[in-house]
């Protein structure tokens, strides 16, 4: 594998595709692993994300509260535009992904353009997308 990546920003959910991609970056890229999650409101969820996240061997743990960017700037247009999935049920925490990304990359410019990573199930695979 290239050991040209020496630095990530990994969006983090502490789930188990964030978490075993961790040791799987340090030992196929040497790679210095930042974790960022964003609080969008999710509550306890967040309780114990930031030990989890260096427990699993992030360097560190970023969490930011995105809470009312994401209202501001997602929730009341989404809202506003009736947007409404099968006709049945109001979007969820997809609508949030932008803004993660957004800071996320904002963090990895921050220190040095360093790549973004997020990873995300994929049926029984995982599937990592490199920035």
């Amino acid at each position: 594998m290239s050991t040209k990546v020496k630095k990530v920003v990994l969006a983090y959910s502490g789930g188990l595709d964030t978490s075993i991609i961790i040791p799987w970056l340090k030992e196929n890229y040497a790679a210095e692993v930042i974790a960022f999650a964003a609080n969008i409101g999710q509550g306890e969820e967040l309780s114990g994300l930031e030990a989890k996240a260096i427990k699993t061997g992030a360097s560190k743990c970023i969490i930011e509260d995105l809470r009312e960017e994401f209202v501001r700037e997602f929730v009341f247009p989404t809202v506003r535009a009736g947007a409404i999935y099968e006709r049945k049920y109001l979007l969820g925490t997809s609508f949030a992904r932008p803004l993660i990304a957004r800071r996320q990359v904002e963090i990895a410019e921050q220190k040095g353009r360093m790549p973004s990573l997020t990873a995300a199930p994929a049926r029984a695979t995982i599937r990592c997308a490199l920035n």
